[in-house]
């Protein structure tokens, strides 16, 4: 009997570093009951020729297909679970009139745990079938529908961090939906906290309770505080908004005379389990402090088109030794795609090295050195991820979750456009990058467990 779970043969694209790619050609794959690669063997390995004769034809054998591929699962960094029902919608107003007027009335409906059920069952299944493993969610102020959907990732076998949000700002919130005082806010979040890690004791590939003050603005500081108090005591990770728009950017320095970056940590906020989403308005001195306290970015490309009002200098963050992931910010951008957000983080990035001006001089237009190409933005979909969360996750290599996706390019009627069979592994890569779809992916699998098929 077999030591190992399951076997794969394949070729499969992973990270090495943020500017470059390991293809490895028709390794073998070694899975323990764990979900973990235990082994790998590439062709010019010694046993490699024994092994594949000792386990080619067993049950847990599985080989890929011809134009079939390994990658990473993706990892998205910021998604707002309850805001999947209004993807697509309302994206050409200013953020404070798009949160008051759309995503507050839409979020306050998850009293309702049945309104619930449906659009996070829903939005699970969505993220799983685009490739993506590993979520760090924003859910809603209740309690019970935040912890719904952790409860929802630990039955479909997707990686999960949930966060209950707090805002209790009476002044900055309205109404209908907010914490009722600090206190009561402060008071969920810890029993969400002891709830989830109860319920992680039984999930394979683990879900994780998250302290999630929405963004400054909405939280007074006695919550600020008590939440960075509360993620000290349990080890929690920590997600909020931070320097996202020029209005967000400006409201914080009115109050604390001092960037979002200095607030949070202040607060205790700051962290190597921190991530930090969008982040446009860092300067050096705010990058500085991310990178010294190991807190991440989460690259939100699209969203920030409609909202951020510029382009984040990634490049320059990456430089500075910060780790930096993507996110689809599920509604402010309209795609639950990290392949389609990998494709704007590209675009973005020219779009801040030419500059976009034609009124100006070429010399003048843009920022030099910014721009990213799809083997960056790759690893921001990946690796940079899980550095950015502290997890063994996408790469695939040794010791690292087995969380895959398998990629069809031969799908019938959307194969991709690769016409010769001595095409270059690297260009086929690429290709993959831009043009896969959802049909395109054939299975998902997550720390060793298939969570996802399309027949």
């Amino acid at each position: 009997m077999s030591k190992y779970t399951y076997i794969f043969h394949g070729t499969a694209f992973s990270s090495h570093s943020s500017k470059k790619i390991n293809i490895l050609k028709d390794y073998l794959f070694f899975v323990n009951s764990n979900g973990i690669i235990e082994k790998i063997a590439d062709p010019e390995h010694e046993d490699y020729q024994s092994l594949l004769a000792a386990y080619e034809g067993q049950e847990n054998f599985h080989r890929l297909a011809d134009g079939q591929y390994f990658l990473p699962g993706f990892v998205d960094l910021h998604v707002h679970a309850p805001q999947w029902a209004q993807s697509g919608t309302a994206l050409d107003i200013p953020l404070y009139d798009w949160l008051h007027t759309y995503t507050f009335p839409l979020e306050s409906k998850y009293a309702d745990l049945a309104f619930a059920k449906k659009v996070y069952e829903d939005l699970v299944n969505t993220l799983l079938a685009n490739g993506t493993t590993t979520v760090l969610y924003f859910a809603t102020v209740h309690k019970q529908a935040s912890l719904l959907l952790a409860k929802i990732c630990a039955e479909k076998g997707q990686r999960g961090l949930v966060g209950k949000v707090v805002m209790d700002d009476p002044e900055q919130n309205p109404d209908y939906y907010r914490d009722a005082d600090a206190k009561t806010a402060l008071a969920d979040t810890e029993e969400f906290i002891l709830a989830v890690k109860e319920l992680a004791k039984t999930v394979k590939q683990g879900v994780y309770p998250v302290v999630t003050p929405r963004f400054i603005p909405s939280c007074s500081d006695e919550a600020l505080k008590g939440l960075g108090e509360l993620a000290a005591k349990y080890d929690t990770h920590i997600q909020s908004h931070c320097s996202e728009s020029d209005w967000a950017h400006s409201y914080v320095q009115e109050r604390f005379s001092k960037h979002d970056a200095a607030a949070l940590h202040d607060f205790g906020l700051l962290g190597e389990k921190s991530v930090m989403a969008h982040c446009n308005f860092l300067d050096d001195h705010d990058a500085e402090l991310f990178a010294s306290t190991g807190t991440a970015i989460s690259h939100c490309p699209l969203s920030n088109a409609y909202f951020a009002n510029s382009v984040i200098p990634i490049k320059r963050f990456m430089a500075k030794g910060i780790d930096i992931g993507l996110g689809t910010d599920i509604s402010a951008g309209a795609t639950p795609s990290l392949y389609d957000n990998a494709k704007q983080a590209v675009v973005s990035s020219r779009m801040l090295e030419d500059g976009v001006n034609s009124a100006l001089p070429a010399e003048e237009r843009g920022v030099p050195d910014s721009r990213l190409s799809i083997h960056e933005a790759f690893y921001l979909a990946t690796a940079g991820g899980g550095e950015s969360l502290s997890l063994p996750i996408g790469r695939i290599q040794e010791n690292y979750a087995w969380d895959v996706q398998i990629v069809d390019t031969k799908v019938p009627g959307a194969s991709l456009p690769i016409f010769t069979e001595s095409e270059a592994l690297d260009d086929i890569f690429q290709k993959v990058m831009y043009l896969v779809r959802p049909e395109h992916i054939r299975e998902v699998w997550v720390q060793g467990e298939k969570v996802h098929s399309r027949s």
